[in-house]
């Protein structure tokens, strides 16, 4: 795969074969980040578990300190008082049966967070095949199917994420944008990666933490030393 100008010289300040510290990883990570944006800042973490077995699944939520620098889009299945209170809240869109219509029909999907109260999901599972394959199915485990959908809506405003195992049990995430200093980067790097080694399977055998890398949305990948997370 050939790489551009921009990418060749970040990848010049990386050493090769290194294994980097959390800090030094992330300092190293914001030196690349020199498109034209604001590149998004992501971890790419591989673990020790087999993600077919429902045993080993990894999936939860964690508010990053400092957020992630982008706008969240909310929208919260819910009636009556619930419905009032998501507003309140200032989620973007309330609604109900008439939000599952207009999804359906116009396969509308301009939000980035859905969050139903319990008595919801039999409608929002009409929209499975929607927002499924997208991720945004809400489920208990994310803390999105939840009676209290204000505080919701707060926590995903303030940058809160999940994560979760893809088919060849590698998690990514975004963890923040260059423009946050590598102090705060680190903060929330630190927050997600206690968060993911607190959901270790029970059943998991052997190394938990089998590699990590960080990259700016542009640049090349920033290899950690796992064995410092002891998991």
């Amino acid at each position: 795969m050939k790489h551009g100008k921009k990418y060749n010289e970040s990848a010049k300040l990386i050493e090769t074969g290194k294994l980097y510290d959390v800090d030094e990883a992330v300092a190293v990570a914001v030196k690349t980040g020199t498109a034209k944006f604001d590149e998004t800042v992501e971890i790419h973490v591989r673990l020790g578990v087999d993600s077919r077995h429902a045993d080993q699944q990894v999936r939860g939520a964690v508010v990053l300190p400092n957020g992630t620098g982008k706008t969240v889009r909310t929208l919260v299945f819910a009636k009556g008082d619930k419905a009032d209170a998501a507003k309140e809240a200032g989620s973007d869109f309330v609604g109900a049966e008439e939000l599952v219509t207009k999804i359906q029909n116009e396969n509308w999907l301009d939000f980035d967070v859905v969050i139903a109260t319990p008595d919801m999901m039999g409608v929002v599972g009409r929209l499975g095949k929607f927002l499924g394959p997208r991720g945004l199915m809400p489920t208990p485990k994310a803390g999105t199917v939840t009676p209290d959908v204000a505080k919701a809506v707060t926590e995903a405003k303030a940058g809160k994420i999940e994560y979760r195992l893809d088919k060849t049990n590698i998690i990514h995430c975004p963890i923040g944008k260059v423009s946050f200093g590598a102090e705060k980067l680190q903060e929330n790097f630190d927050a997600l990666m206690s968060a993911i080694i607190k959901a270790k399977p029970a059943a998991t055998k052997g190394q938990y933490i089998k590699s990590c890398v960080i990259a700016t949305t542009m640049g090349p990948g920033v290899k950690l030393n796992v064995a410092k997370f002891g998991a």
